[in-house]
């Protein structure tokens, strides 16, 4: 499927809707983005960067806080602090506290680390991990194996692995309706659905979603509250695509960034969309003439999202 198959109304918000950017953060790899509906803000790691920042649309108030070590994905607790996917740890923290360890994944596998990762409906956390594609400089390594695999972790620290399916990049983690997870491999261009199994806490029956679209490559997620998804389509797709809850491509959203990675709905009433993006393998040349590269935009798609769920 391609951008031709958008129908009149797609066209007319990617057309008048047009994304501004409201934060320059200059992320190498900006992700795992989130509104916190207590703190009106929006909240987002930079891997590479080893940083987590928090950013006040209505005020421009930025902070961001370093960590330890790769910072990977974050979420929401119930009682105010965060949950954060580091290289190999999911770690506890408090917004400028020290980061305190609940579980470690894959300890064995020195050459794997975390990427996605995100809140379940539950409260559990879910964490995908992959080949490690960061070297010891920073720069990128190829991925030569489908070493991804998508686990559970409970707010007591217990580890479940959520299936025996290998992934190249494990990324978008969102849930539907009647107990359905969408998931994605980048590496594939694919965008699968399970049937999430609450009772054992498995997801089985694996069926292709979306895949094909042509440009760039699936990377973050999120459901707007009519039951779509929209997808940000990383390694020069720059943009979005909403997908019907059967899997059929709705619009195209055009962003000014090469590198789109994770989105979510935000503000009073969560009726603009933010995207983080990130400027990792791009060359000096390129972001020179393109400097919001790593940066945060804002677009209004004219629907409304949800709360995100809550660690707890």
């Amino acid at each position: 499927m391609t951008a031709r198959q958008l129908g009149g109304e797609g066209q007319w918000i990617a057309k008048k809707k047009q994304p501004s950017l409201v934060c320059n953060a200059r992320d190498i790899v900006g992700e795992s983005l989130l509104w916190d509906e207590n703190r009106k803000a929006l909240i987002w790691v930079d891997i590479i960067g080893r940083r987590i920042h928090r950013f006040d649309p209505a005020t421009r108030d930025h902070q961001s806080w370093r960590t330890p070590d790769l910072a990977t994905s974050i979420g929401l607790r119930r009682d105010g602090g965060a949950i954060v996917g580091l290289r190999k740890d999911v770690a506890l923290w408090d917004f400028g506290e020290s980061f305190r360890t609940i579980a470690t994944i894959e300890p064995d596998s020195p050459d794997t680390r975390l990427n996605e990762g995100v809140v379940a409906p539950d409260g559990s956390f879910w964490v995908g991990t992959m080949e490690n594609n960061i070297g010891a400089d920073d720069l990128a390594r190829d991925i030569s194996r489908d070493a991804g695999r998508i686990y559970r972790v409970d707010t007591a620290g217990t580890v479940e692995a959520l299936s025996t399916d290998r992934f190249g990049i494990t990324n978008t983690m969102v849930w539907a309706a009647d107990d359905t997870f969408i998931t994605a491999d980048t590496t594939k261009n694919q965008i699968f659905r399970y049937h999430w199994d609450r009772v054992r806490s498995r997801i089985t029956d694996r069926r292709p979603f979306f895949s094909g679209f042509p440009r760039g490559l699936p990377d973050g997620s999120c459901m707007d509250a009519e039951g779509y998804v929209w997808n940000c389509r990383v390694a020069g797709g720059g943009c979005l695509v909403r997908i019907s809850p059967d899997g059929v491509l709705d619009r195209v959203v055009e962003l000014p960034c090469s590198w789109p990675t994770s989105c979510a709905f935000g503000g009073e009433n969560f009726d603009t969309l933010f995207v983080t993006s990130a400027r990792f393998t791009m060359s000096e040349s390129h972001l020179r003439a393109n400097p919001q590269e790593g940066g945060l935009f804002a677009v209004r798609v004219g629907v409304r999202g949800a709360p995100t769920k809550r660690f707890g």
